[in-house]
């Protein structure tokens, strides 16, 4: 073949080629609204107000945790005059006991157990470690987690994780470089502060002053004065939170707030970066050059917010039988939603070996659990756990227990005249009135209207964890 009639083979080759990704890039052009959007006016307005939305929404699903383990700290740290024997609050660097188990008019934590007498203990370490002393509890069930100010469980002491008996634990903030005592576990935490959250387990009916006395032995002392018994701790506060008022953006001045006293984790660098577009950044929070729509925006994604938070129940959560739980409190990881979510209505909230706690608002109709119907709980034998468990009702509308004539609050491994079959089944009468027939002993009270259930299971076994166990069915009684 001659050159000439090679090159004029490739040229027209080259030329088909062209017209062919020409025609391919035109088509697919067509279906690129990016390509095809004109930059005018209006859509860079609606782009900017989109991008608001949806930054702003990850930086409340992400920083809400942050912000609500800032509003405890200092909750927490407010005593109140005369103090109830059901709060455990207790001043900066103190621990806090309840001394008496969460009843309807217990208001500070939503969802309270009626199994534990509850710890409470705010701890500023700033450049020094503190360490917790606890007691031999001579195997009596007690947990003290140890949560950082992004709600992230870092440490258990306790029963399952350390055993009962005596020991010293050091709380080791970021950066210290010190050498601790003989004999004292080093427990390196990711923020200055920490919360430490603690449950003793009580028996039904049981006489409070030695577990009062118990309670007394565990000691929180900076490690200067650790080995010093009459050691008191300063007065001390933490400093106010930003007053926002009526200020429809004042959850991101908060946010900015807490950034100042805690560090963006690494990982979270790069999201962290986005909410610059919408005026959040390490200096603060400047609103000064949104317009009304990226304002109205950022407003919707706070509305907006609580709903994804809550959403992680389904998307995150395991259902079984009607009861939805969640694994994983103790490692979140990328799961914003949760940590919020757990950050909130559920705060304090343990990992599946440390305990479970499956949940269900409907029935087995898939209909809301309502006090104006009766149900009867069915279970086939009690659940299998190491430690203990308990089955407890809740308002809908705020989350407390629910006021009863007869004071049960729960029924569980320790309940009182619980009758049982001979194979280990046994009934549950679930309803707002008093029941009649063999298991009305059995009665777990519920309100007058929506209700939910959560199921205690403390240190649960294999059986559990595997899912063998069948969770208790709900039914309606017609």
């Amino acid at each position: 073949m001659s050159a000439i009639r090679t090159l004029a083979l490739a040229s027209l080759m080259a030329g088909t080629i062209l017209t062919i990704a020409t025609n391919a890039f035109s088509q697919s052009a067509d279906k690129d609204e990016l390509l095809n959007l004109p930059t005018s006016k209006e859509n860079i307005e609606a782009g900017l107000e989109a991008d608001a939305y949806q930054t702003g929404l990850s930086a409340y699903i992400w920083g809400y945790p942050l912000v609500r383990m800032e509003r405890v700290a200092r909750e927490y740290s407010d005593v109140p005059a005369p103090k109830p024997p059901t709060s455990y609050r207790a001043p900066l660097n103190q621990i806090g006991w309840a001394t008496l188990l969460a009843t309807p008019d217990a208001k500070d934590m939503p969802t309270a157990n009626n199994d534990t007498l509850y710890l409470s203990a705010v701890v500023d370490l700033g450049k020094e470690p503190f360490i917790l002393h606890v007691p031999d509890t001579n195997d009596r069930y007690y947990v003290v987690d140890v949560f950082d100010m992004w709600q992230n469980l870092e440490h258990y002491i306790g029963r399952r994780a350390t055993g009962t008996k005596e020991g010293n634990y050091a709380l080791v903030p970021p950066g210290w470089k010190g050498e601790l005592p003989k004999g004292v576990k080093r427990l390196d935490v990711g923020t200055d502060k920490v919360w430490l959250w603690g449950r003793l387990r009580v028996n039904q009916g049981e006489d409070m002053k030695p577990l009062v006395k118990l309670q007394e032995q565990f000691t929180l002392r900076p490690l200067k004065e650790w080995k010093n018994s009459s050691y008191v701790a300063a007065a001390a506060k933490l400093p106010d939170m930003p007053d926002v008022g009526d200020d429809p953006l004042g959850f991101y001045k908060q946010l900015a707030f807490a950034l100042k006293s805690n560090a963006v984790p690494p990982q979270d660098a790069a999201l962290f970066g986005q909410f610059a577009r919408f005026g959040l950044t390490k200096d603060g929070f400047d609103d000064s050059k949104l317009s009304q729509q990226q304002r109205d925006a950022l407003i919707r994604a706070l509305k907006d917010g609580p709903k994804v938070a809550v959403s992680a129940l389904s998307s995150s959560g395991t259902e079984r039988n009607g009861w939805s739980w969640v694994r994983g409190l103790d490692d979140f990881g990328y799961t914003y939603p949760l940590r919020a979510l757990v950050a909130g209505p559920y705060l304090g909230g343990q990992g599946e070996k440390e305990a479970m706690y499956p949940l269900r608002s409907t029935d087995s109709k898939g209909e809301q659990l309502e006090g104006s119907k009766k149900y009867v709980i069915h279970f086939a034998k009690a659940p299998p756990v190491n430690a203990f468990w308990s089955l407890t009702v809740y308002n809908a509308a705020d989350k407390m227990l629910v006021d009863n004539p007869i004071r049960r609050y729960k029924l569980g491994t320790d309940t009182k005249g619980l009758k049982v079959n001979a194979d280990g089944s046994f009934d549950v009468p679930l309803q707002s009135t008093e029941p009649d027939g063999a298991f009305a002993a059995n009665w777990l009270p519920a309100p007058t209207g929506p209700f939910y259930m959560i199921l205690r299971l403390y240190q649960p076994k294999e059986e559990v964890l595997s899912g063998k166990y069948d969770l208790p069915q709900v039914d309606p009684v017609q």
